[in-house]
């Protein structure tokens, strides 16, 4: 028995082209048939009205499945930032490769003639739909113009009345600058013309004429006082005193030169004891070893 595989199930049959009469093929071709059809549907019901609408990559990147061809065809066409549902599909099913390819399609699994061509564009309808699909690109495009036409002159009206609301401000601001001028210098005239005439009296010093003959004032700074106090009153400090000299019994401060001649000889007689005793151990080790 001759190996056959099939496109349509993707699988190898052993028993020939048997396996295109059984019942799991002809499912399966039903299923495949029937998806197709739906797709050419819609796509014919678009041959009148050609709609065009803004490019969205997830909307119309779709593709949709010819089992006569055996390969993805994309639905929607797109020119530049526009795309046109289902022109893609009307192209595919009307190209004469398509007509070939499900002739020889329905001659492999045995679809009827009469089935043939429900999926399949005569090119009068195609190119119908190719003039229908020229003018809804065009008036697309128009009303795409018209409306940044309008989008600019929204702009631009938005910007005049940005400019004159700023001229508004600023002559708003002068006018009050100017007046602010016109008043410092009337002020300053009223001023000078207000003043006597005759010499200037400059005054020299301090005016005392508040002060009444009665009244005394306290001396905050450094006073002197004859030994009375402290140093914080302006005493003498009591180191500075001469009242020791004075009583002629004036101590004094540290050891006498006799006491300091005995303490450095005590100092060396101790040091010249320790270092004895030091070379006496040292020596009594170096016999042990």
């Amino acid at each position: 028995m001759a190996v056959y595989y099939c496109a349509l199930c993707r699988r190898t049959s052993f028993t020939g082209r048997r396996h295109l009469y059984s019942a799991a093929h002809r499912r399966r071709l039903r299923d495949a048939l029937d998806r197709l059809e739906e797709e050419v549907a819609a796509a014919r019901a678009a041959v009148d009205g050609a709609d065009v609408r803004r490019y969205d990559p997830e909307e119309h990147e779709r593709r949709a499945w010819c089992p006569c061809c055996g390969r993805g065809v994309r639905t929607d066409a797109r020119s530049g930032a526009v795309a046109v549902p289902h022109a893609g599909f009307l192209q595919h099913l009307a190209g004469a490769e398509h007509r070939r390819e499900a002739a020889r399609f329905c001659r492999e699994n045995r679809v009827e003639a009469a089935l043939r061509e429900r999926f399949v564009v005569a090119a009068e309808e195609y190119a119908r739909f190719a003039a229908a699909m020229e003018r809804a690109v065009g008036a697309y495009e128009e009303r795409e113009e018209e409306s940044i036409r309008q989008m600019a002159a929204q702009i631009r009206e938005a910007e005049r009345r940005q400019r004159d609301t700023v001229r508004a401000a600023l002559e708003r601001c002068f006018r009050l600058i100017s007046q602010s001028a016109l008043h410092l210098l009337h002020f300053r005239d009223t001023s000078s013309c207000a003043e006597l005439p005759g010499p200037s009296v400059v005054q020299t010093g301090p005016d005392l004429s508040w002060m009444g003959s009665g009244q005394a004032l306290t001396f905050i700074g450094h006073q002197e006082t004859e030994g009375k106090g402290n140093v914080h009153t302006g005493a003498k400090p009591p180191w500075l005193t001469e009242e020791d000299e004075e009583d002629g019994s004036r101590q004094q401060i540290g050891p006498s030169y006799e006491e300091f001649l005995k303490q450095s000889i005590s100092l060396e007689l101790n040091q010249g004891q320790r270092r004895k005793k030091g070379d006496q151990k040292r020596n009594t080790e170096q016999t042990k070893l």
